[in-house]
C-alpha cells in the first residue's frame, strides 16, 4: 500500500468545519440555433436546469464525497434560494445548523446559461458582498465557537462574497490555534492581511502573482513568490495552484513540486474548492502536508475533466 492510499483509507469519520461563503451555482441549459433579430446574441432555446453547490458549499459537498464530514458556517439571506441551499447540503450530508440568516443580504447565487455543449454564453451573479458586521459577525463568530469542538480541522473558503471578514477570520484561526488544529485558506487577494498565522494558504498562479507583484516563469521564480506569499499572508505553508503545471508547497524545511495530473480538462470551476478540501480532511485524517497536497492534486486532476462546481470520490482517486 502506497503512502497515498494509506491516507484514504483514513479519511472516514473525521469532521471539518468549513467557514466562508456559501453560494448557490444555477445552470439554465438550452441550445442555440439562432442569433436574436433584436440584438447581436445567441437565442438559447431551454431544455433544463440544475442547481450545484458553489463556494464553501462546494467545499463541504467534496468534503462529504471524500468520506469526511462538513459543518458549515456561512451566511445566506432570507429567501427561497436559503432553503435550496440548505436542502442541498443536507442532501450531501453536511451540517446546516451553522448558517446564520441575513435578512439585509440575498443568498449569493451564480446563474449561468449554457448551451448543451456546455459553452457559457452569460452569467447573472445575486449578491450583496458587504462583509459582515455587528450582529452578523457576532453571530458567525458564536457558530464557529460552537462547532470547533466537534472538528479535527477548520478551512476558510473566502470568495469575497461578505462572511469572511476579518473579525471571523481572527475568530477561526485563534479557535484553531488554541485547539491545536489545522486550519487551512482558500484565499482571495484583498483579504491576504487576514490570514496571519493559518496553517497553510492556497492561491492560484494568479492570486500568488497579485499579492507578491512578482512573476513566476522558472522554478526559481515560483519559489520566490511562494516564500514571499508566506511573508506576506504570515502563514505557515504556502501551496500554489499552478494549473496545467501542478503545485507548489512551500514549507520552512523545503519546496516541492507536484506536476499537474489532469488527463483532460473539461471545466476548472470549483477546482480550488476540491483541492482545498482534499487538503484539510488528509490534514484532519493525520496526514503530512506534502502527502495532504499530493493528495489534493490529484483529485484536482480529476474534477477539471468535469462539467461545472464538481466532486471527487474516494473510489475516483482510488
Amino acid at each position: 500500500m502506497t503512502r497515498l492510499q494509506h491516507v484514504l483509507t483514513r479519511l472516514a469519520g473525521h469532521t471539518v468545519l468549513v467557514v466562508g461563503d456559501v453560494m448557490l451555482d444555477h445552470f439554465v441549459i438550452g441550445s442555440v440555433d439562432r442569433i436574436s433579430p433584436e440584438a447581436p446574441v445567441p437565442v438559447v432555446r431551454f431544455a433544463r436546469e440544475e442547481y450545484r453547490l458553489g463556494g464553501a458549499a462546494n467545499v463541504a459537498a467534496n468534503l462529504q464525497a471524500l468520506g469526511g464530514h462538513a459543518e458549515v458556517v456561512g451566511l445566506v439571506g432570507d429567501d427561497a434560494e436559503a432553503e435550496r441551499l440548505r436542502e442541498e447540503l443536507a442532501r450531501v450530508g453536511a451540517g446546516t445548523s451553522g448558517i446564520v440568516r441575513d435578512a439585509s443580504r440575498c443568498t449569493t447565487r451564480k446563474t449561468r446559461v449554457v448551451t448543451s455543449r456546455n459553452q457559457q454564453v452569460a452569467r447573472i451573479d445575486y449578491e450583496r458582498d458587504a462583509e459582515a458586521a455587528g450582529e452578523v459577525a457576532t453571530a458567525l463568530i458564536a457558530q464557529i465557537a460552537r462547532l470547533a469542538p466537534s472538528v479535527q480541522a477548520i478551512v476558510v473558503s473566502d470568495y469575497l462574497k461578505g462572511a469572511v471578514s476579518q473579525q471571523v477570520v481572527s475568530a477561526a484561526i485563534s479557535t484553531a490555534r488554541q485547539r491545536g488544529l489545522p486550519i487551512t485558506i482558500d484565499p482571495k487577494v484583498p483579504h491576504s492581511a487576514y490570514y496571519a498565522g493559518a496553517t497553510v494558504v492556497t492561491p492560484n498562479h494568479h492570486e500568488a502573482e497579485a499579492v507578491t507583484h512578482m512573476r513566476m516563469r522558472t522554478d526559481a521564480d515560483v519559489a520566490a513568490c511562494a516564500q514571499r506569499v508566506r511573508e506576506v499572508t504570515g502563514c505557515d505553508n504556502v501551496l500554489i495552484t499552478r494549473g496545467e503545471h501542478g503545485m507548489w508547497l512551500h514549507m520552512p524545511a523545503g519546496d516541492t513540486a507536484l506536476p499537474a495530473e489532469a488527463r483532460e480538462v473539461s471545466d476548472v470551476t470549483g477546482a480550488g474548492d476540491t483541492v482545498i478540501a482534499a487538503l484539510t480532511l488528509a490534514l484532519a485524517a493525520g496526514a503530512s502536508l506534502e502527502d495532504a497536497a499530493r493528495l489534493a492534486n490529484r483529485a484536482a486532476g480529476i474534477v477539471v475533466g468535469k462539467f461545472g462546481p464538481a466532486t471527487v470520490s474516494i473510489e475516483e482517486l482510488k
